[in-house]
Formats: C-alpha cells, sequence, structure tokens
C-alpha cells in the first residue's frame, strides 16, 4: 500500500474532519461543530504550536493524522514533543502507517532540537498499547488530571 504523509493543507478540513472525529470516539469524547473548528483553527495558525500531518493513501484519501506540539522541558532545559493524537483508520493499521507518521513527529522534533517525545494510550487499548511497547519505552511516570 502507498501512503504519503505530509502536513495538512488548508483545504483538508472536510477530509481531516471524519478522521478526527473518529479517534475523537475512540477515546470517548463527541466532536462537535465547535470542538472541531477550533482545533482547526490552532493547526492552521502559524502562531499556535499545535502540527499536524496526514497519512494519504494511493488513491488520495486520508486514512491516518497525527497532532503533536513543542513543550518547554524545565528539568533539562530543553523542548519535548507532546503526541496529543494518533489515529489510522481500521482497514489501515498494520500497514507501518502510525510508524510513519510518528517518523513525520520524529522529524519535527529534529527541526525543534527535541530532547523526547511523549504520548498517552488508553490503557485498555490493547492494541495501541502493543504498538507503542514497539516503539518506545513507557515511563514510570503515572499521568494525573485534575480540574480547573
Amino acid at each position: 500500500m502507498s501512503v504519503t504523509i505530509r502536513d495538512v493543507a488548508e483545504n483538508d478540513f472536510f477530509a481531516w474532519l471524519p478522521l478526527f472525529d473518529a479517534y475523537s470516539s475512540t477515546r470517548g469524547r463527541r466532536l462537535d461543530d465547535t470542538k472541531a473548528l477550533i482545533v482547526w483553527s490552532w493547526i492552521q495558525d502559524p502562531r499556535n504550536p499545535l502540527r499536524a500531518a496526514v497519512a494519504v493513501d494511493g488513491e488520495g484519501t486520508m486514512v491516518g493524522l497525527v497532532h503533536a506540539h513543542p513543550e518547554p522541558r524545565t528539568l533539562d532545559a530543553t523542548v519535548g514533543i507532546v503526541v496529543d493524537d494518533l489515529f489510522v483508520v481500521e482497514a489501515d493499521r498494520r500497514n507501518g502507517v502510525a510508524g510513519r507518521l510518528l517518523d513525520r513527529v520524529r522529524a519535527l522534533a529534529a527541526e525543534l532540537h527535541a530532547t523526547r517525545i511523549t504520548w498517552t494510550n488508553d490503557a485498555a487499548d490493547s492494541e495501541s498499547l502493543r504498538r507503542s511497547d514497539e516503539v518506545a519505552r513507557r515511563s514510570p511516570a503515572v499521568v494525573f488530571e485534575m480540574a480547573p
């Protein structure tokens, strides 16, 4: 299968939207128009640190996405990259698409001289955990969430 990884373009919204909606569903979230438009505006704003890339198959159909952003790492005085969202449509999983999207994140990390790339997984998603274990090590950190 031929897949191209590229940054999203301004006219990609309607192809990107179903992927982001599907990803949101896998994370137990409902994507409404307002949220979608806010995230898209972040992606399109060159002043916003959020970056997005997509996987496009040989027929021009988007089959995956990754959203990531740089973050300061105070204990190292370096920059890290946080992968916010990584998604590949079911039919194209196990074909290396996720790895290729992560390669795009690695390229961003190299561009920004980042010292590490991090992401979280749903503990119940065994396939995602398996794939993550293949390409990265599990952090000893435990993530907490607190309402503002």
